[in-house]
C-alpha cells in the first residue's frame, strides 16, 4: 500500500525500535511507496509514521532492497556532501563514507537473517542516510 509522507520533525528526531518479522507488511509498503515516487532512491519507516529501524533503498541495477537493524560497522573516505530528503525541506551538508560496511536483517521466508555486506559510491550514501533516520538523526 502507498502511504503517505510524514513530516514531524519529533517523529523524525526519536531512535527507531528495532524492527522484526512481523514488519513484513511494512517493508513491502515501504517498497511500494518508494517506487511511486519520483527521484527517490530511498525511504526509512519513520518517514512513514512508523518508528521502526527499517527501510527500503534502490541498488545500483533498479532493485529494490529493504534492511531491517541496519548498523554501520565500518566507514572509509569520509567525505562532505550535499543532501535532500523527501521529509525535509530543502539540503543539508553531511559526513557521508564513500565505502561502508554494514550489518543488518534480512527478511527470508518470513524470519529475519543476519547479513553483512559492503557499499560504495551513492548507495553508500543513501544508506548513511537512512541509517541515520533509524538512529533519529534529523538532517
Amino acid at each position: 500500500m502507498i502511504r503517505e509522507l510524514i513530516r514531524d520533525e519529533a517523529l523524525l528526531s526519536m531512535p527507531c525500535e528495532p524492527a522484526t518479522a512481523e514488519d513484513a507488511e511494512l517493508a513491502a509498503d515501504l517498497i511500494e511507496t518508494l517506487a511511486s515516487l519520483e527521484d527517490a532512491g530511498c525511504l526509512a519507516a519513520n518517514q512513514l509514521g512508523v518508528p521502526h529501524a527499517l527501510f527500503a533503498y534502490e541498488d545500483e541495477k533498479g532493485a529494490y532492497r529493504v534492511m531491517l537493524n541496519p548498523k554501520l560497522v565500518f566507514g572509509l573516505g569520509p567525505n562532505r556532501v550535499v543532501e535532500a530528503c523527501l521529509t525535509r525541506e530543502g539540503e543539508s551538508t553531511a559526513v557521508r563514507h564513500i565505502k561502508i560496511k554494514v550489518d543488518f536483517d534480512a527478511l527470508v521466508d518470513g524470519e529475519l537473517v543476519h547479513r553483512r555486506r559492503e557499499f560504495a559510491g551513492f548507495t553508500a550514501q543513501m544508506i548513511q542516510h537512512m541509517i541515520d533516520h533509524c538512529n533519529g538523526k534529523y538532517i
